[in-house]
């Protein structure tokens, strides 16, 4: 069995070690790959840390000067099995704003809050144009796939949930008003994959609804609170090892 996995943070997981691609940040123990072992089957992981639904369409992806990834569909294997999806969060701005965000309240002087602030200088709007823009995306990635593994079996995984309906980073404090922003951006998400599903055919795996427990500030969270070394800030309000545990045995028991 040959499984491809395409898509953005949540699916490569920044920070977490062993990295198998310091550039992608991408690695060895996210679920994609914790997905293949589990099911005795070869990986192509093309998943990349800041991915947008272009960068795995259609545009290759600027990691520093010199390095960049191309469109991750080319990198497709035909005779892939299963190939899993999860993106669309850049394309929403959803955790960039989040991060940069934190950094704004955690120390406005911070080098890494005059990194991003001019690319996040406030949390987007979620807007039904916006959400049906990234699932007319994600709608085209699935068809992209189909063309270039037609046997495959496609399945789109939406990203775990960050902040439940009670929870709250611990580290950083968001206002009233950025909670509200935040979990916007969230349901927005939810909404443009339950779309794409629909539309496209292709098969879901809902983490974001088995997460809703699991947020920052749970008892047993699945998500990395705020971060505020610089090295490891990446990791902030990403898939814990546990968060991508449980979201490679989603996967599994949805196809098996």
């Amino acid at each position: 069995m040959l499984i491809a996995a395409l898509g953005s943070s949540f699916a490569a997981g920044p920070t977490l070690e062993p990295i198998a691609d310091r550039a992608a940040m991408r690695s060895a123990v996210n679920y994609p790959h914790r997905l293949a072992a589990a099911l005795g089957a070869e990986l192509v992981d093309l998943s990349v840390s800041g991915a947008t639904c272009g960068t795995i369409l259609d545009a290759p992806q600027a990691i520093a000067p010199g390095v960049q990834f191309p469109p991750q569909i080319d990198g497709l294997p035909a005779d892939a099995d299963l190939v899993t999806i999860t993106a669309g969060g850049n394309d929403l701005r959803y955790i960039g704003s989040m991060l940069a965000t934190a950094w704004r309240r955690h120390d406005p002087s911070a080098r890494m809050s005059a990194l991003l602030g001019p690319p996040y200088p406030g949390i987007p709007p979620a807007t039904p144009e916006s959400i049906d823009a990234v699932a007319a995306d994600l709608v085209r990635i699935v068809e992209a796939v189909r063309v270039r593994a037609p046997r495959a079996r496609v399945v789109l995984v939406d990203y775990l949930t960050v902040l439940g309906a009670a929870s709250r980073p611990s580290v950083v404090d968001f206002a009233p008003a950025e909670l509200t922003a935040f979990r916007a951006l969230q349901d927005a998400l939810d909404q443009a994959y339950r779309s794409a599903a629909g539309r496209s055919g292709a098969e879901l795996v809902t983490a974001s609804e088995h997460s809703r427990d699991h947020g920052l500030g749970s008892a047993e969270p699945w998500i990395n609170d705020f971060i505020p070394n610089p090295r490891r800030t990446a990791g902030s309000f990403h898939p814990t090892e546990a968060g991508m545990s449980a979201v490679a045995d989603m996967v599994v028991t949805a196809v098996a």
